[in-house]
């Protein structure tokens, strides 16, 4: 954990007094004590409501709003602290369940972050509050002196006393004064460098995300991607399904029609007779691109009789002969079954379009509670996985359920692509 106020007085002890850092560290100790004075202030105030009212109850929503009064002062301190470190601090408090004052609290109150937050804002109330008085009286009081000679000819012919019975009403006498100010504001440059530097280094270790709330936040993030997941699986389902029980079931009936309108008119010399039959097929054509686009989608198969069903239907539609060997004694859940179902259907197209292979082989089992699919070309090799996002894609889609897609692919081949996932994930 660097401080940068502290590696700026290390490297340059000399400089640092003529360099902007003392007007930095000064901005920063002064506004924090103003600051602590009135978090101090708010925080007793409710610490006293809160316990005074708490025979009737109220006092307990009082209380815990004291609990969380850290946040916003440290949301505000992660800013004041740009002053003297231009690091940035990462904001330690995870994603919310839900909207509301009720899910907000109850979640910041479980989180270690909000405590380590209202200790820092009792340390800036009490002990910062406190040094930066002492600090801005020094400051002041060396400001004061430097000014000593405008202040007495400000004030002539009045006189002023730097040290009591010793009167000065002349400016030139004065200097001295100015030459002990001087001196103060230069021991304030390194006192203040060092209580900021004091005060960033408490910050940092109270107020930054540690490795447990990285992994909260990992966790989050990872059980959001797999709702986002399964709603869009869900979206995919209910269009699958839209499709196929009324726009599918239309064409076929439309093309019912137009075969019933075409045998009406079989064997007379009509006009309408080519035109019907062009319908026809044209529907036919428009029925044939609605199923595929369907099972894109989701195939209905996949629905009905698993995983092995669909893949083998799915390599009788391939341009490439595959053989498929899958042993599955139950069903799968239906997030394995779509996301390995997916990645079969990816790597079977990339296959047909990029190996050159003239035979692609499909191996499922199941494996210490783990779906493990082999597939393996035999075309030319040399797939990269950072060469283009679809073995990109297939890595991530299977990561999704904690799960992971190894490739070897050496010049020449085969290809394999070997894919791992969980089925309790």
């Amino acid at each position: 954990m660097t401080v940068a106020v502290w590696e700026a007085l290390r490297e340059r002890p000399l400089r640092f007094a003529l360099s902007t850092w003392p007007l930095r560290c000064w901005a920063f100790l002064l506004s924090g004590t103003v600051v602590g004075f009135f978090a101090l202030l708010l925080l007793t105030v409710l610490l006293f409501v809160g316990v005074g009212l708490s025979v009737v109850g109220v006092g307990l929503l009082v209380l815990m709003g004291v609990a969380v009064l850290g946040i916003p002062v440290a949301a505000l301190e992660r800013h004041r602290l740009r002053l003297v470190e231009p690091e940035p601090l990462l904001d330690p408090h995870g994603s919310l369940p839900g909207t509301g004052a009720w899910p907000w609290l109850r979640t910041r109150l479980r989180e270690r972050a909000t405590w380590r937050e209202l200790g820092y804002t009792l340390a800036l109330g009490v002990v910062f509050t406190a040094t930066g008085i002492g600090f801005a009286a020094l400051l002041g009081l060396s400001v004061l002196l430097t000014a000593t000679p405008v202040i007495v000819w400000a004030i002539a012919p009045d006189t002023v006393m730097l040290v009591p019975g010793r009167p000065i009403s002349d400016p030139v006498a004065a200097l001295p004064g100015s030459a002990a100010g001087l001196l103060g504001l230069f021991v304030s440059a390194y006192v203040g460098g060092l209580l900021a530097g004091a005060q960033v280094w408490v910050a940092q270790s109270l107020l930054s995300a540690r490795d447990e709330d990285l992994s909260t936040r990992v966790i989050e993030l990872t059980r959001s991607r797999v709702r986002l997941v399964d709603a869009f699986e869900a979206e995919r389902r209910r269009i699958e399904r839209d499709l196929h029980d009324g726009a599918q079931q239309q064409l076929v009936a439309l093309s019912m029609t137009l075969g019933l309108a075409e045998l009406e008119l079989r064997g007379q010399d009509s006009p309408a007779t080519p035109l019907i039959a062009r319908a026809r097929g044209e529907a036919r054509q428009a029925l044939d691109q609605l199923r595929s686009l369907v099972r894109g989608i989701h195939p209905q198969v996949l629905t009905d009789h698993g995983l092995p069903a669909a893949v083998s239907e799915l390599a009788l539609r391939n341009p490439i002969p595959v053989t498929v060997e899958m042993h599955l004694p139950d069903r799968l859940p239906s997030a394995v079954e779509t996301t390995a179902y997916f990645t079969v259907t990816e790597a079977l197209t990339n296959a047909s379009k990029h190996s050159g292979a003239d035979q692609v082989s499909v191996v499922g089992r199941l494996h210490d509670d783990k779906l493990v699919l082999l597939i393996t070309d035999n075309g030319h090799g040399g797939a990269d996985p950072a060469a283009g996002a679809g073995l990109q894609g297939l890595a991530d889609r299977v990561a999704i359920l904690k799960g992971r897609l190894v490739v070897t692919s050496p010049v020449g081949g085969p290809t394999q692509l070997r894919v791992e996932v969980p089925c309790s994930a």
